[in-house]
């Protein structure tokens, strides 16, 4: 069983659910950081001859297009990260069709190929979004990976599968990646990406992502491109919010590099050929 490495490509300023974040139509005054961070992931890819999937924000996408290019031209998945970087719990169902479909269209026409995963703005799928696998379906994904198999700040779906699974719909079949977790003393934790692969000691990380692989399933690894660059502007959050989005920046780099050293990788799409992984032809 391979892991997948997967970046969600936003900016430093993309950050959900705090009062200190700037509206959408602020972001165009903010200096962005996304390219010059963006292109040092890829050259670290390129130097451990890993492909990894990108789910592009369409935002970004369209003010960077080249950045899209590069990505696709070095070999790397393109997905979608949503246009506008909103909670999907937030949106209505046609808000966030457009979202989505507006998205794919950016992508697809800088790649000039199909566009076939979805991840979701702080993986914001619970039980009150019933209607997202069929919205992502209708427009044409291929999967998705956005579900969070328990409690989380942003949602999460405690019933969830751990483990990839094929979803069905009126209009087709759609492949969940669920977000990877280990159940710790009952409670469902991610290892892999975000505050805790940060916070948590590498060896501890390796071990938990050994655990995941002995059980079949694959290990989502997910990091932004912020995360590489300890001296990124910062935005005003109260203090625990502020431990979370940046706490250990200064580690990220070596952590990855043991990562992408130590691990098997292959992308979302790769996976997809794997007819093994979901029981069945898809």
């Amino acid at each position: 069983m391979k892991c997948i490495f997967s970046v969600d490509v936003e900016d430093w300023f993309h950050i959900l659910d705090i009062s200190g974040a700037p509206d959408m139509s602020a972001w165009e005054t903010l200096p962005s950081q996304v390219s010059r961070n963006f292109l040092t992931l890829l050259d670290l890819f390129e130097e451990k001859q890993v492909r990894v999937t990108c789910f592009f924000l369409g935002w970004v996408a369209e003010r960077f297009p080249d950045l899209v290019r590069q990505a696709h031209r070095r070999g790397h998945e393109v997905a979608s990260h949503g246009y506008g970087h909103r909670l999907v719990y937030d949106m209505t169902v046609a808000e966030f069709s457009r979202d989505i479909k507006r998205s794919k269209h950016v992508l697809e026409d800088i790649i000039g190929a199909p566009v076939l995963g979805y991840r979701a703005p702080g993986f914001s799928v619970t039980e009150k979004t019933p209607w997202f696998f069929e919205a992502l379906i209708e427009a044409g994904y291929r999967y998705d990976s956005s579900v969070f198999p328990g409690a989380h700040g942003h949602g999460g779906v405690v019933a969830a599968e751990a483990r990839p699974s094929l979803i069905a719909g009126k209009a087709g079949t759609l492949i969940e990646f669920p977000i990877t977790t280990v159940s710790v003393f009952g409670r469902s934790i991610c290892f892999f990406g975000g505050g805790y692969l940060r916070l948590f000691p590498y060896p501890l990380i390796r071990t938990m992502a050994r655990r995941v692989l002995r059980d079949g399933r694959p290990v989502v690894f997910y990091l932004h491109p912020r995360e590489i660059d300890p001296g990124h502007p910062r935005l005003p959050m109260g203090p625990v919010r502020r431990y979370k989005s940046y706490v250990n920046l200064a580690g990220v780099e070596v952590k990855v590099r043991r990562i992408l050293d130590e691990f098997e990788f292959a992308t979302f799409a790769d996976l997809l050929k794997d007819h093994h992984l979901f029981g069945e032809t898809v």
